[in-house]
């Protein structure tokens, strides 16, 4: 009598349905944060002053992926870490910058490779940059409680969370930075 032969055991391929369904719910739900906040978080970045915004939003949204499973609060608890990641590249970026050498700023007036741009690209151009001085007036406090609250979109508890402040004192920076940026354009606008 031949001895008996072990049953076969199917083998289940790498990844179950509900491990696949997990994955495609995580795969949505980082999609959907990318479109709705990699905008927000390149404006935030190029306001304060990073040198490669885009490359940086694609750190941001890097560090995201493998923490958003554990994020908690729907929507506003990954607009939250989002911007908190965000907010600690920009910290690290400034810091890097103060240990590195310092840079000379290109001349294009010098490069004999330059080509005439376009009305509308340099329009553009002066328009952010006029954004940016007037923001560069204003306190570092104030700036950051306005970018996060105009261009960042986040509400009065995100910002605070962000910034590690109390909504009231939020409320007050925001109040301030108006108040400082009216008085600054009013008295720009009596000189011309």
């Amino acid at each position: 009598m031949a001895p008996p032969t072990p049953a076969r055991r199917e083998v289940e391929p790498l990844g179950s349905d509900a491990e696949k369904s997990d994955e495609d719910a995580l795969a949505e739900r980082f999609s959907a944060a990318y479109r709705q906040l990699s905008p927000r978080v390149l404006g935030y970045l190029r306001l304060h002053g990073v040198d490669d915004p885009e490359s940086v939003t694609q750190d941001v949204f890097l560090a995201l992926f493998p923490r958003l499973p554990a994020v908690i609060g729907g929507e506003e608890g990954v607009r939250t870490l989002t911007f908190s990641i965000a907010h600690a590249r920009i910290v690290d970026h400034h810091r890097a910058r103060t240990r590195a050498p310092s840079l000379v700023p290109f001349d294009p007036e010098a490069d004999p490779r330059r080509v005439a741009s376009a009305e509308d690209a340099h329009s553009a151009v002066a328009g952010e940059q006029n954004t940016l001085a007037l923001l560069q007036r204003l306190g570092d406090d104030q700036r950051e409680a306005l970018t996060l609250r105009v261009v960042g979109e986040l509400s009065l508890d995100e910002t605070a969370q962000v910034m590690g402040r109390t909504v009231g004192a939020v409320k007050q920076l925001q109040r301030r930075a108006l108040e400082t940026l009216r008085a600054i354009v009013t008295a720009e606008a009596a000189h011309e």
